[in-house]
């Protein structure tokens, strides 16, 4: 019993460890992940599993090297802000794979980046053809960046020289979650609750039977209920 509280106890140490790091290196540890970021991460989920469950190791041992770990995640990544060298040096340089609709195959195998896994992250910048592409690239966290062809660009407004309506703020404002009016958000941005239910009555809608509302930048109100009103849901597992 006495093995399985220190195991319990251990992995509260190490938990709270893994989250006080994680908010000291701060997100890009955790989002983009550059090589380095990737090996910090590994490393960091090992000595933690040790921490938590390798009882045949001092606590105090593990989270020296857990703490010296951080401290130089840390250093390496403080260095890296102030000097450009040190950031190429650790996160890498982007790499060209496609230029004007031609694959640089000689890019491509210095990478070892497949043609499959290429078309994929293609897919996922909506583009099916390579000869679209102008230019794509390897970013250093491994995700593509691709920009299309000037004939293959979505049209915009200011392409087109139309007059665009000035967005009343810049992100949306979330008004409501599950049935509970957010006064934070509306104090913030001087809104009268007041305007809130009355935008509810006139859709016929109770304050409890709403789980989100959302105040667009184009000032529309977005209002969704708990019941969608929708015979056959897709979304059933």
């Amino acid at each position: 019993m006495a093995e399985h509280l220190e195991i319990m106890i251990r992995t509260l140490i190490a938990f709270a460890s893994l989250f006080l790091g994680a908010k000291l290196l701060g997100k890009q540890t955790i989002s983009q992940m550059t090589t380095f970021d990737f090996i910090a991460t590994i490393t960091l989920g090992s000595i933690t599993a040790n921490l938590a469950f390798n009882t045949s190791v001092p606590i105090h041992s593990v989270w020296i090297s857990f703490a010296m770990f951080v401290f130089i995640i840390y250093i390496v990544e403080y260095t890296s802000m102030k000097n450009r060298k040190t950031r190429k040096f650790f996160a890498g340089d982007p790499t060209v794979i496609i230029e004007n609709g031609r694959l640089l195959e000689g890019n491509m195998r210095k990478m070892r980046y497949t043609l499959d896994y290429m078309n994929q992250q293609l897919r996922e910048n909506n583009i099916f053809d390579v000869r679209e592409v102008l230019v794509a690239m390897i970013e250093p966290n491994g995700t593509l960046t691709a920009l299309k062809k000037q004939e293959f660009r979505e049209v915009t407004k200011g392409n087109l020289n139309l007059i665009s309506q000035p967005e009343k703020h810049i992100v949306p404002i979330e008004l409501m979650m599950d049935g509970v009016v957010i006064t934070r958000n509306l104090q913030e941005n001087n809104i009268e609750e007041q305007w809130l239910m009355d935008q509810l009555e006139k859709r016929g809608v109770l304050k409890k039977e709403v789980m989100y509302a959302v105040l667009a930048p184009n000032g529309k109100l977005y209002i969704d209920t708990y019941h969608d009103f929708i015979p056959q849901p897709i979304d059933k597992e």
